[in-house]
């Protein structure tokens, strides 16, 4: 009886060990650093994408979520991922904030909290630059579109009356396709189409017609998480303020707002 005695109470100051231990570690992880954990899809440039010969994430989004998490007083962690499995991530609580580029839109409300906006876009149609017959989307009736999945640039192409849509994992397997020769055109927002054109793609491709869907781009948090939803505003007003947010902008862009 008094070895089970004493193994009993061995058990439980382990136990006592073991719970001081784990409030030690909240307990410095609360004091201590705050850490924002941010998902993105990283091929989206010029907002988010691999640094060359580095595996730092940079673009506009990346410069302007670590802006926010310094200024929150927060260390920024950013995790790359599909564009497709952001939201899906937020809900599990795997990440704290997505930020890709990512449209408000009314379906993605119902899922998630957008901060304000932060960017106005639109979609823009690519096609080779030898191909005169595709003037405006109007002329993808029935043509092969390559988009990125769950982009709205995918949602759109969807609309087009008998098109053959087929999705990619990242604009650049998209514009690959259309390259080859397997899609004639290419959907997608148009300051991605637009970077990717100055940055050589205008060699060989080349967009038409206008700006389509005019859209606000904003940074998402979990459903219920109000209060990171709210510093995020605050950062972005005040980084807005203080001439931080048109240092940024005006990095990746070089024009006014």
């Amino acid at each position: 009886m008094k070895k089970v005695l004493v193994f009993m109470m061995a058990v439980l100051m382990l136990a006592a060990l073991a719970v001081a231990g784990c409030g030690g570690s909240d307990e410095k992880e609360a004091g201590g650093e705050k850490i924002m954990r941010v998902g993105t899809e990283p091929s989206f440039a010029p907002f988010e994408m691999q640094a060359e010969g580095s595996e730092e994430l940079t673009g506009f989004d990346m410069d302007l979520i670590r802006a926010i998490g310094k200024h929150l007083g927060y260390k920024v962690e950013i995790s790359a991922m599909g564009f497709d499995a952001l939201i899906p991530a937020l809900q599990a609580d795997n990440i704290d904030v997505a930020l890709a580029g990512m449209s408000i839109t009314e379906e993605r409300k119902q899922q998630v909290i957008f901060s304000d906006p932060y960017y106005k876009s639109g979609l823009l149609v690519m096609v080779p630059k030898d191909n005169n017959d595709i003037k405006s989307i109007d002329d993808l009736k029935g043509k092969r579109i390559a988009v990125q999945i769950g982009t709205t640039g995918a949602f759109r192409a969807e609309k087009v009356e008998g098109a053959k849509v087929t999705a990619f994992n990242d604009n650049g397997s998209a514009v690959l396709e259309m390259k080859n020769g397997a899609a004639d055109a290419v959907i997608n927002d148009a300051p991605v189409l637009k970077y990717f054109l100055a940055q050589g793609g205008s060699e060989y491709a080349k967009t038409v017609g206008e700006v389509l869907n005019a859209e606000d781009y904003g940074i998402a948090v979990k459903k219920g998480n109000d209060k990171l939803a709210a510093e995020i505003n605050k950062a972005l007003n005040d980084l807005k303020a203080n001439g931080e947010f048109d240092k940024i902008y005006n990095k990746w862009f070089g024009e006014a707002k």
